[in-house]
């Protein structure tokens, strides 16, 4: 049990009992409580209160300073101060450096200005959409596939080659299956 606690617990024995039933050498006495322990008061508090202004007017110059570096502060200024100390108040009150705020990454609204994100599509081939796309066959070959959209809802390529369909890559499908919808 620390001390700050015997303490506490003598104070409490004492109210319950009533000061003349009970005095503070028999109660320290029963509790094992040093009495010059028990009649300590700490001096710690006025003195942190002026280091904790200090550390927090710096905290507010400095915002991105931790610990260290507001040590580091105070000692400039003439404060005598140990490194633990400060480093107890910090942790002790909450102080803390801001979380580092990174970039907004761009939402995907895509790269072009004619991107349907960014405008809206007015009429038929006003903006168009590409995409390539892989796939495998049951037989382990690949297939790759660009896929062409008006993005205008009503109008949009409808490829449907046939089995056994070529495709060429430079001048496209060379088929009358791969055909405009109706818009």
């Amino acid at each position: 049990m620390s001390p700050e606690r015997k303490r506490r617990t003598v104070e409490s024995v004492r109210r319950r009992l009533g000061p003349e039933k009970a005095s503070e050498r028999r109660v320290c006495r029963v509790l094992g409580q040093p009495r010059a322990t028990q009649r300590y008061q700490s001096k710690r508090a006025e003195h942190d209160k002026q280091l904790l202004a200090a550390m927090r007017s710096i905290a507010a110059e400095r915002p991105c300073w931790g610990s260290p570096q507001v040590y580091e502060a105070l000692r400039r200024r003439g404060h005598a101060v140990n490194h633990k100390r400060v480093e107890r108040l910090w942790r002790e009150h909450g102080l803390q450096v801001p979380k580092k705020r990174h970039k907004r990454k761009r939402l995907s609204l895509g790269g072009s200005e004619n991107s349907c994100v960014r405008r809206r599509p007015e009429h038929p081939n006003h903006i168009w959409s590409y995409d390539f796309v892989t796939d495998s066959t049951e037989r382990g070959r690949q297939l790759r596939m660009l896929c062409v959209l008006d993005e205008l809802p009503l109008a949009s390529f409808n490829p449907r080659p046939r089995e056994g369909a070529i495709c060429n890559a430079r001048h496209g499908y060379q088929d009358e299956s791969f055909q405009s919808a109706p818009p």
